[in-house]
């Protein structure tokens, strides 16, 4: 995984991006936010919903999702954005194969902040 200090530019190519306990692939990353890709088919059942301490944007490329968050639900389609803050708790259903980009920060990756839980 590369992280980008404060020294200079970066390029994290997908193909080297390294991956998840959760599927998402790690794009580019900074010392404030970092960004990563997901790509996920539809599951029977939804993942437990969890907070993170990270806010996350999102960006729907293709696909449809469904956010359950504690404030209602959204149903997310292509060239939808979406954000959740610090300390929400949610959780994604797959309603439709998804591609989509997050941005989080502090970044997911650092500090064992993007581990799995449930």
């Amino acid at each position: 995984m590369s992280h980008h200090t404060d020294d200079g530019v970066d390029k994290i190519t997908v193909t080297a991006a390294s991956t998840g306990g959760m599927g998402q692939r790690y794009l580019a990353s900074g010392s404030r936010v970092a960004m990563r890709l997901w790509s996920e088919q539809p599951a029977s059942s939804g993942k437990p919903q969890a907070a993170r301490d990270y806010e996350t944007v999102g960006y729907v490329i293709s696909g449809r999702a469904r956010l359950v968050s504690e404030d209602g639900t959204l149903d997310l389609g292509p060239g939808d954005s979406w954000v959740v803050p610090a300390g929400v708790e949610h959780t994604y259903e797959i309603v439709e194969e998804l591609t989509a980009v997050e941005a989080t920060a502090p970044p997911a990756q650092q500090a064992g902040r993007d581990a799995p839980t449930g």
